[in-house]
């Protein structure tokens, strides 16, 4: 496919920390992707909670389903806009690299735990765990992505961080949050791809759990009308015993339509604007996006998952519990590292010597914690407390 001038070529790659020879048959962005599927971190995500901690359910998302579907869509979009499919495929599959166990709620807590000691972001968390964390390589620590791929996993980043990465790599990929340039065309899609695919899967999930139904969705306009064309043209999905059937018609056409929709903005925005490079869109605003009827009703949806799904009384109980794990765990190894696994217990030992060691300290838990499953954590916090909550 030929690729678009404002498109990411990985022949003009802005290249990696460490400088490799290239593989003889991979672009650099694949190289990308493969690294990332490889990696630990990457494996780690099939038993790290979407919505649904994993003993729930087997057949809820994970972090690792989610993402291959972010990465499925962002690609078939990609292809349309003659962006580079590659480049999306190895931001999506890594963008949630850093999440800790427990979803949202996980996250929430270690930034809690973390409020004395700089905080903590998961996608700050993604790039730590592919420029650090991995350990693969005899020549470097972490996974040397391009520059492109790490650009696109960093979707948000508070400005102190961003001043923090800086000072680390001048005009690196913090740079954006203190300039306020935009990433890359296939960055900005990943962006909009991770928000269709968890709209779409959250609604299948919540229905699947029994805490939201078909009926309460009739007041979400993006889905109802799709549910509605579909009955109309199947009037057999009527019966309550096809429910499960007209859920994915319905959610099939609600993802396509969106789909269609994005394409068709975003193509209508790159005429009017006109790039001519890759460096033209960062001095440009976001040219990703839906039609402004589409944004509406996209955000409606939003709304209605967070009210009726992301904090229904039996979700906010069981992350509640998921809070309380992080939270005790983190107090466990600040005040015994020796707890830790081996490597990161060396790590501890060593940030004693730092000036600010109790701060570097707790980043080494954190780095911990949040490379966790939601398994091994709850297994760990029973072991160091004697008390089982999930």
């Amino acid at each position: 496919m030929t690729l678009a001038c404002y498109a990411c070529d990985p022949a003009q790659s802005r290249g990696r920390h460490y400088p490799q020879a290239p593989a003889p048959t991979r672009n650099e962005y694949q190289r990308d992707r493969d690294r990332i599927v490889h990696s630990t971190a990457f494996r780690r995500l099939v038993y790290k909670t979407q919505v649904f901690v994993n003993h729930e359910g087997d057949l809820f998302r994970t972090r690792l389903t989610h993402s291959l579907e972010v990465a499925q869509l962002g690609r078939s979009v990609a292809r349309s806009l003659h962006l580079n499919e590659d480049l999306v495929e190895a931001i999506a599959l890594a963008h949630d690299l850093g999440h800790t166990p427990f979803g949202h709620a996980g996250q929430d807590a270690l930034n809690d735990c973390m409020g004395a000691f700089g905080g903590f972001e998961h996608n700050l968390q993604s790039l730590r765990v592919v420029d650090h964390l991995e350990e693969r390589y005899p020549q470097f620590d972490g996974l040397n992505l391009t520059f492109e791929t790490r650009e696109g996993i960093l979707k948000h980043c508070s400005r102190s961080h961003a001043q923090a990465l800086a000072l680390k790599e001048p005009g690196g990929v913090g740079q954006r949050f203190l300039d306020g340039s935009q990433p890359s065309l296939e960055a900005q899609l990943c962006n909009l791809a991770d928000e269709i695919a968890y709209n779409a899967h959250d609604i299948d999930d919540g229905v699947r759990s029994g805490l939201i139904t078909l009926e309460q969705l009739e007041a979400v306009a993006l889905f109802d009308d799709f549910r509605r064309e579909a009955l109309a043209e199947y009037p057999f999905l009527q019966d309550a015993a096809q429910g499960r059937r007209l859920l994915y018609e319905a959610t099939r056409r609600m993802l396509t339509a969106q789909v269609y929709d994005l394409i068709t903005a975003t193509t209508a925005a790159l005429q009017a604007a006109a790039p001519a490079s890759v460096a033209a869109v960062r001095q440009l605003p976001p040219l990703i996006q839906f039609g402004p009827a589409m944004r509406l009703q996209s955000q409606a949806l939003k709304t209605f998952l967070l009210h009726q799904l992301y904090r229904h009384p039996q979700v906010m109980q069981t992350m509640g519990q998921a809070q309380r794990i992080v939270q005790e765990l983190f107090n466990a190894y600040l005040d015994q590292p020796k707890e830790m696994g081996e490597g990161f217990m060396a790590r501890a030992q060593a940030a004693r010597s730092a000036a600010d060691a109790r701060s570097s300290g707790a980043r080494v838990v954190a780095d911990y914690i949040a490379g966790m499953t939601d398994r091994f954590a709850a297994r760990e916090h029973e072991r160091l407390t004697g008390c089982k909550l999930l």
